[in-house]
């Protein structure tokens, strides 16, 4: 056939396989299974098309820990990797999608942190990029004056130990201690560094201890924690409305029938009484649906200002949580009251909210322009930001209660981290797989975190340590939402964190004009202000008693109340037997409300006044 008729052939096979292949935008790069991903995705050592076509004809940059500079570039080392130098040639291993770490305009002629140099132009950059002979300021101000000892002003910006250098200088840390961001300096916490231990995790001497907190059981084999008091059941939203399975995608998914339950929406759920919490997107409204009854009937609990984008309930004070994206703010209701109340305002976007009672912790994330991750008490006071870099779009937030971790869904970096609830030891646990491409959801049960995906119409789930044993748990679902997952261990009861103390007594939320309030009070007095103002009063018991301990604490009520019904009777009788004159007919049951007294019967052996019997009680009381 020749050269010429080869080629002629290849050519002819390349444009058949282009004609039948899904138009790909021009900034992306068409995947052989007909996918698009964008072209900053493709060689970087990620199997983002899901059949490795991006990654194929790459550098040989799959060994973990490297990254790769394009087709005809080098591989990268991680650390290098958005450290403020441009290693690639076309500058991808900055770039500030990826990176997350521009602060916006807005924000320039603000105060820097103290592990940041400001700029002259008023821009901020961390410290540890001044005077590294390659200049971050757009001006090129942190490397003027690079010949003084930089930890004589501000310590250079580290939070431990600053040593200057002929160039710069370098931030350095105690013994037990890694740094973070290159400045700061935390803890080293063994057990999250090995990550071996569902949950409960004790370190020594080299050695790692694992346990179950209380309601799990621990499998002697896998030394992973199973959840006691039933299945769990996974709730989820998609455009068909609120479905929900168990969470191993089995069985019948159900679906509400009424109209208002159509269409995506924010999603939080009691475990105790599996009700849900609902608002459907762009409706200004929260509903209450009972998940066991058929059908499912929607009850309209609150109509809201602007467009819902998160729901958190707290289960130990009965409060509702929300945010709100147009009005850039989180709110609350008592729901006891269903008064409401704004917590926070000035928020860019935000996304995601959750909340931990036990500890007594609200957590939300935004998606704006400067995209992080906050926390502050359960009335809004107290804020501390979490995670400010290497975050793009936060899009959900979900709480592992037994190793007080927080996970969040970016579904910019298109990736599942967590940190511990100090903002410390964070850890990306899953990356692009193919099934991450725009996470949506997340929730985190047992040993596994699982998410939905609104790309591959999914929803999966994967080991919470690392991200292996993926598992594809539904398919082809249509604008899979927000999930969350229905199990009593989820929301364990405890003690009432009120406000910033443990009660000795009862809590009580109120909601006062400007704030939301916990004061710890006794129960006595507590009842009576409940009575005062029911409708901004909801009284919390110290500790949730579990079924068996309420029984028996209601079983020794009953006895003693018996034993002084007994008790009260025999004395009565006695006493009456000493006032033989009294008649019958000075004797009336209605006129008393004692319930020592009882109906239909003779109560005194001659017969005896109510009266009389009362001014006897008295004068031996005296």
């Amino acid at each position: 056939m020749g050269h010429l008729g080869v080629l002629f052939i290849l050519l002819l096979c390349s444009c058949l396989r282009a004609g039948g292949h899904k138009q790909c935008k021009k900034d992306e790069f068409p995947c052989r299974n007909s996918r698009c991903i964008a072209g900053r995705f493709l060689c970087n050592g990620v199997n983002d098309c899901g059949d490795r076509s991006d990654e194929d004809s790459c550098q040989n940059c799959t060994t973990t820990g490297v990254f790769s500079c394009g087709k005809s570039d080098i591989c990268l080392p991680a650390h290098k990797l958005c450290d403020g130098h441009l290693d690639c040639a076309d500058g991808r291993d900055e770039d500030q999608k990826m990176c997350g770490i521009v602060k916006p305009s807005s924000q320039s002629s603000g105060t820097c942190e103290m592990s940041e140099f400001q700029c002259v132009d008023g821009n901020c950059i961390l410290h540890a990029w001044r005077c590294d002979n390659s200049p971050d300021c757009f001006d090129g101000s942190d490397e003027v004056n690079c010949d003084q000892n930089e930890c004589l002003v501000n310590n250079g910006g580290c939070s431990h130990i600053c040593s200057d250098d002929t160039m710069g200088f370098h931030c350095r840390c105690p013994e037990n201690m890694r740094l973070v961001g290159g400045s700061q300096c935390e803890e080293i916490d063994r057990c999250l560094e090995a990550d071996v231990c569902d949950q409960l995790c004790i370190y020594m001497n080299g050695n790692f201890t694992c346990d179950c907190s209380e309601g799990y059981d621990m499998n002697p084999t896998s030394t992973g924690c199973k959840a006691k008091g039933g299945d769990a059941q996974m709730v989820f939203t998609s455009s068909g409305g609120l479905k929900w399975t168990s969470v191993t995608g089995t069985g019948r998914q159900n679906r509400p029938r009424p109209p208002q339950l159509s269409g995506t929406g924010s999603l939080a759920a009691s475990a105790s009484n599996r009700t849900l919490y609902w608002a459907p997107h762009g409706q200004g409204a929260i509903y209450r649906v009972w998940m066991d009854e058929n059908p499912q009937k929607p009850l309209l609990v609150l109509k809201v200002k602007g467009s819902v984008s998160a729901l958190a309930l707290d289960w130990i004070h009965r409060l509702l949580y929300w945010s709100d994206v147009e009005g850039g703010s989180v709110n609350v209701v008592l729901l006891d009251s269903l008064t409401q109340h704004q917590l926070t305002s000035g928020l860019d976007r935000p996304s995601a909210l959750a909340v931990e009672p036990l500890q007594g912790l609200l957590f939300w994330a935004q998606c704006g322009s400067f995209p992080k991750i906050e926390r502050s008490a359960l009335d809004g006071r107290d804020r501390l930001a979490l995670v400010t870099s290497y975050i793009h779009c936060p899009s959900a937030l979900s709480l592992d209660m037994p190793r007080q971790l927080l996970y969040w869904a970016d579904e910019g970096r298109r990736s599942i981290s967590r940190v511990n609830l100090k903002g410390q030891n964070r850890k990306t646990v899953v990356e692009s797989n193919g099934y991450l491409d725009r996470p949506f959801g997340l929730a985190v049960f047992e040993g596994f975190v699982y998410w939905s995906d609104k790309v591959t119409q999914s929803i999966c789930r994967a080991n919470k340590h690392n991200g292996s044993q993926l598992l594809v748990l539904l398919k082809d679902l249509t604008s899979p939402g927000v999930l969350t997952i229905i199990q009593p261990a989820l929301q364990p009861h405890g003690p009432s964190v009120c406000g910033h103390a443990v009660c000795g007594d009862d809590c009580v939320v109120s909601l006062k004009s400007d704030r939301l309030d916990f004061s710890c009070i006794s129960t006595e007095k507590g009842d009576n202000k409940s009575r005062e103002d029911s409708t901004l009063l909801h009284a919390v018991p110290v500790s949730s008693r579990s079924d068996a301990m309420f029984a028996g604490i209601l079983s020794l009520i009953t006895f003693l109340s018996l034993l002084l019904v007994g008790m009260a009777v025999w004395w009565w009788r006695r006493a009456c037997g000493l006032s033989p004159s009294v008649t019958a007919d000075s004797f009336s049951l209605g006129q008393s409300q004692d319930p020592l007294i009882i109906q239909g019967g003779p109560v005194c052996q001659n017969s005896c006044s109510v009266k009389e019997t009362l001014i006897k009680l008295d004068l031996d009381r005296k």
